[in-house]
């Protein structure tokens, strides 16, 4: 996955998005419950998913990667929720140059705390805004390139002049 673009950092209370309009990183909302985002998070440019946003992507890697960064990650899981009666996938995927962590290859090769605190992250992160959602267990990589392809070639099906150029 070339240029996964980082929005969040690892270890952020605050939940940052890209404006499309101007290409800068607007504040969204600070995060109602005392959680922080477990990986860095951000999505794969020129995707559409599901939800009509681009890709979601946690990058994990040792230290947080500052809003707008580009990084070059490789998949190894998908997390799907539900949120809002909407499929929202999240592609897990590790920095290639993080030493720490480019030797992963599988989800399931990864310490079991920290898939359960990826995935714990989510279930809780929207309670105390009344929201509700739903969280599948992490999924093989295997799962996740179908998922990348289809938000691929989503995108490419848009009009041109409904596309952002992330």
């Amino acid at each position: 996955m070339e240029g996964t673009i980082i929005e969040i950092p690892f270890g952020s209370s605050v939940k940052y998005e890209l404006d499309k309009s101007s290409g800068l990183i607007k504040l969204d909302r600070a995060l109602y419950s005392a959680v922080y985002y477990p990986a860095n998070y951000g999505f794969i440019p020129q995707t559409l998913a599901e939800d009509d946003d681009p890709l979601d992507v946690l990058v994990l890697c040792q230290q947080a990667v500052v809003p707008l960064t580009i990084i070059h990650a490789r998949a190894i899981g998908l997390m799907t929720m539900i949120d809002q009666g909407k499929k929202d996938h999240k592609i897990i995927a590790v920095a290639t140059a993080d030493p720490e962590f480019n030797s992963y290859r599988e989800a399931d090769e990864m310490p079991p705390h920290r898939l359960l605190m990826l995935r714990r992250f989510f279930l809780d992160y929207k309670q105390l805004e009344g929201k509700e959602v739903e969280v599948d267990e992490i999924q093989a990589t295997r799962e996740a390139y179908p998922i990348i392809k289809a938000a691929l070639e989503r995108y490419r099906k848009q009009p041109p002049n409904s596309r952002t150029s992330l």
